[in-house]
């Protein structure tokens, strides 16, 4: 992998710039479309296969935006042909209204390009230039006049997605901008189903029931006797120190992976007690660790005639 600060598109630092506007450029198969895709995951509005004679247009529609286009990316290559003429007068222009743009420019050799193409059985942009090799040799001595106007330049030849997906990690989230990963946490009643998004499940019928005391049978989890009565079991203690532990194993593994939601279910049996409360302690546990934690009790209203927890 070959990752090199070559030109400079604006002389402001970054963390002056009102916007981060990304142009994404390169060779055909070099991976401009999983970076486009990840990009879009790590928050920026993104736009493929843009006239270049569109991206001041592009640039102050995102300005006029109040803020909510801050991070845009755009991809401009070998697809806009001719088009390609209009992006240096662009790029001039962009510089003039202090636009402070940046461009990523994916590259591979030509061998790996081939074998790309090859396996994936897409058509090259310029197949009819004839033989594939000599199409991506064609679109080398057009898009290669824009290699020194990069910021950056990645190298693929070598690197998997998931090491692209690391390297544009590094590139483009600052210490202050942690990856988010959303992290849903659902309390439900396993006699209404096992909600179909759920990645995780947790089972705490376990827990003696709150049902079977009468004075807490019409109450929900959310009421302080049926809080205090679920947590004063030791096998309640126990299970949420466990599933602590368990969690602070396994989501910096799924972030690592590049997922972006988690989906917690904690089921008991009518999903009015026992998981209410379970639920709520994994609600603050997470909370105090990452930035979006959002909570569900699904089935705690449901008809208590038809309810048994």
């Amino acid at each position: 992998m070959r990752c090199a600060r070559q030109g400079v598109g604006s002389s402001l630092p970054e963390g002056e710039r009102a916007m981060r506007f990304v142009i994404v450029t390169g060779m055909s198969g070099a991976g401009k479309r999983q970076a486009i895709k990840h990009l879009e995951d790590l928050g920026f509005f993104c736009v493929d296969n843009l006239p270049p004679a569109l991206l001041s247009r592009l640039y102050d529609i995102c300005l006029k935006s109040q803020g909510k286009l801050d991070r845009v990316a755009a991809v401009i290559d070998i697809r806009g042909k001719e088009l390609l003429n209009g992006l240096f007068p662009e790029l001039e222009a962009l510089k003039g209204t202090g636009c402070a743009y940046e461009i990523l420019y994916l590259d591979a050799s030509d061998e790996a390009l081939v074998k790309r193409f090859k396996e994936s059985r897409r058509a090259h942009p310029l197949l009819s230039k004839g033989r594939l090799l000599n199409s991506i040799r064609e679109e080398r001595r057009v898009i290669e006049i824009l290699k020194p106007w990069a910021d950056r330049v990645i190298d693929t030849t070598d690197l998997s997605t998931g090491q692209l997906k690391d390297e544009l990690d590094r590139i483009f989230c600052s210490e202050a901008q942690e990856k988010d990963l959303y992290i849903s946490i659902v309390s439900f009643g396993f006699k209404y189903g096992i909600p179909i998004d759920s990645d995780l499940v947790f089972d705490v019928r376990f827990i003696p029931n709150p049902f079977y005391v009468g004075s807490m049978r019409k109450l929900t989890g959310k009421d302080r006797s049926v809080r205090e009565y679920v947590l004063s079991h030791a096998e309640t203690s126990e299970f949420l120190e466990k599933l602590d532990c368990m969690l602070e194993f396994l989501v910096p593994k799924y972030i690592k992976e590049g997922k972006s939601q988690l989906v917690i279910g904690v089921g008991c049996t009518g999903g009015r007690h026992r998981s209410v409360v379970i639920a709520d302690e994994l609600y603050k546990m997470l909370c105090g660790k990452y930035r979006k934690v959002i909570i569900e009790h699904r089935d705690i209203d449901k008809d208590l005639r038809s309810a048994i927890t």
